[in-house]
């Protein structure tokens, strides 16, 4: 294949396209770049979905590879908006920054030759750095700066009056940016001991190399790389403090102690504010977080804050604007979800209501369900409206509103199920034209114990301080298994061990299943009592740990009772619940 001199708008759009490609392809590799050892989606799946929502964008604004050719403003206005949109996670922010300012460059123009690239690639590190209130070196943003000087190098050296044979300087670009990029990454632990101590390079330097690899495919033809096929050797594990910037997982120094988030929650959401709003916000989040990332403009922002005070920072929004689209994640125990999500929201995700059981209640429920089984067993306790959801695939403002709206119950309880949902729970009962509570559960088996006093006959603000009292007499715990080396509050965790999860985060860590479970029911009860044991199985859990956990309670609490539902969630073979 010759080499390209330019690039067409069509060829951009291919550039975006096999961008995408290798973001999804690579998703599990950066993934990996991570220190956390609960299997996680992070990094790379937050930027595959970014680009994602471009190419909807696209799509729905007719652009697609192989049609006509359209004008280079209107790819790169849906490149902005697509990437602006739909960006998640810090690492997804950034990009859609780095998209933003390359495309702002370019915008006004026919084609692209390796000049205008190389104007392109500086405005983009720029306009990425701008976003990002304390930009760290050793991320994301060192390999966009270096690709910038990478492609400025060749162009300042350029010889017009020469001839450089097949070669064009567009290719030339596209070659020295890719180096410089390439090199850079792999100095990166040299400049974040996060990185070096872990034995990884940045997790979104790594998927913004792909980039260069999409430009170098439509530009020279080169091949796209198949993903490296290997175990990251994360050595260490120990207290988290938040730097900044990073790929989510990586964006947290380490230092020596007890292995705990100094910042918990990662709150994201778009904002209606007007422009001059935007800088209070900034002042008002600096006060309560880190990694602060606020971008967009003409009434339109992407905000992303690491924060303790979910509240707060939703609060602080409120007070210049309009949030939408809440998504708040437990930096600690998030968990990848979207295969179960995918396979049951075609089904389930907003589960059609059972006309002739909730036609006459008063007071219908909406609970966000992460498990098939789960789902069963809360319509099995009367819940006939559910949502799709759970950790790390926290459900939108919109689409539980929409699911309150179908109820046909003049009065609604929402059953999250998960401490990050919650916020966006509230959202939804703010926006409703329904009279719409909220208990505040924080797994599905507080949502059971909650269901004990639900009475669909009484009024939403009767039932939840019930429904809320019940629930706070349930103690949980979570086991599943570390996908990565760490170092944990009992000794080091290997790959493959079983832990043991509570609201604090992390208890212990075995390399026996029934050994942690067992340990876990015996701790909770011993720091709450009880009377009863609800063990949910999830995928992973086998019949005869299963027995082993019912024969060691009978010999060791004979008054305890136990219930075993199966639940069918992802990731955790046993969720755990004393009351």
């Amino acid at each position: 294949m010759t080499t390209k001199r330019y690039l067409t708008p069509s060829d951009l759009i291919e550039v975006i396209s096999s961008f995408h490609e290798l973001l999804r392809t690579h998703e599990e590799t950066i993934n990996r770049l991570n220190v956390y050892p609960v299997p996680d989606g992070d990094t790379g799946t937050n930027m595959s979905l970014t680009l994602e929502s471009v190419l909807d964008e696209l799509a729905s604004a007719g652009l697609q590879p192989g049609g006509s050719e359209p004008s280079m403003e209107s790819v790169c206005q849906a490149v902005a908006r697509g990437s602006l949109m739909g960006a998640r996670g810090n690492s997804g922010v950034i990009l859609s920054q780095l998209l933003r300012g390359f495309t702002s460059v370019v915008k006004g123009l026919s084609e692209l030759d390796g000049v205008q690239i190389t104007e392109a690639l500086e405005v983009a590190d720029i306009t990425a750095r701008e976003a990002v209130l304390k930009p760290v070196e050793g991320t994301v943003l060192t390999v966009a700066r270096a690709a910038a000087e990478g492609a400025r190098r060749v162009v300042d050296s350029w010889d017009t009056t020469q001839e450089h044979g097949a070669s064009s300087l567009l290719g030339a670009v596209v070659d020295s940016a890719h180096a410089a990029a390439r090199e850079t990454l792999e100095r990166t632990p040299e400049m974040l001991p996060v990185l070096a101590e872990a034995g990884v390079v940045d997790a979104g330097g790594r998927g913004y190399l792909l980039f260069f690899d999409a430009l170098g495919h439509v530009v020279g033809g080169k091949f796209l790389p198949s993903p490296p096929a290997f175990t990251v050797p994360v050595r260490h594990l120990a207290s988290y403090a938040a730097i900044g910037e990073s790929g989510e997982g990586n964006g947290f120094a380490l230092a020596s102690g007890h292995p705990q988030l100094s910042v918990r929650y990662e709150v994201m959401h778009l904002l209606e504010a007007p422009d001059l709003s935007i800088p209070a916000l900034k002042e008002a989040w600096e006060g309560i977080g880190d990694s602060i990332v606020v971008v967009g403009g003409d009434g339109l922002w992407n905000c992303h804050i690491h924060t303790n005070d979910v509240g707060g920072a939703i609060e602080a929004a409120l007070d210049v604007g309009r949030p939408k689209n809440i998504r708040v994640t437990d930096l600690a125990e998030q968990v990848v979800e979207e295969r179960w999500v995918r396979d049951v929201e075609a089904a389930s995700a907003t589960a059609a209501p059972v006309a002739n059981l909730v036609a006459s209640a008063v007071t219908s429920v909406v609970a966000v369900v992460n498990g098939e089984g789960i789902g069963r067993i809360f319509r099995s306790l009367g819940v006939h409206h559910h949502v799709a959801g759970g950790q790390s695939m926290n459900p939108s403002v919109a689409e539980m509103l929409a699911v309150v709206n179908e109820v046909p119950s003049p009065e609604v309880i929402i059953l999250p199920n998960n401490d990050n949902i919650l916020p966006v729970a509230f959202q939804v009962a703010e926006l409703s034209t329904k009279a719409v509570e909220v208990v505040p559960t924080s797994g599905s088996i507080e949502g059971f114990a909650a269901l004990l006093e639900y009475d669909p006959q009484a009024g939403a603000r009767e039932n939840v301080r019930a429904m809320a009292s019940s629930a706070r007499r349930v103690f949980t715990g979570e086991v599943t298994m570390a996908v990565r080396e760490a170092e944990g509050p009992d000794g080091p965790i290997k790959r493959g061990d079983w832990l043991a999860l509570t609201r604090e985060g992390i208890a212990f860590s075995g390399d026996s299943i029934y050994g942690v479970a067992m340990r876990l029911v015996a701790e909770l009860l011993e720091e709450h009592g009880g009377e009863l044991i609800t063990l949910i199985e999830g995928e992973g859990a086998r019949p005869a740990i299963t027995r082993q956990l019912s024969e060691w309670l009978v010999e060791n609490h004979p008054g305890v009772g136990l219930e075993i539902h199966d639940g069918g969630q992802p990731l955790y073979p046993y969720l755990i619940g004393v009351e």
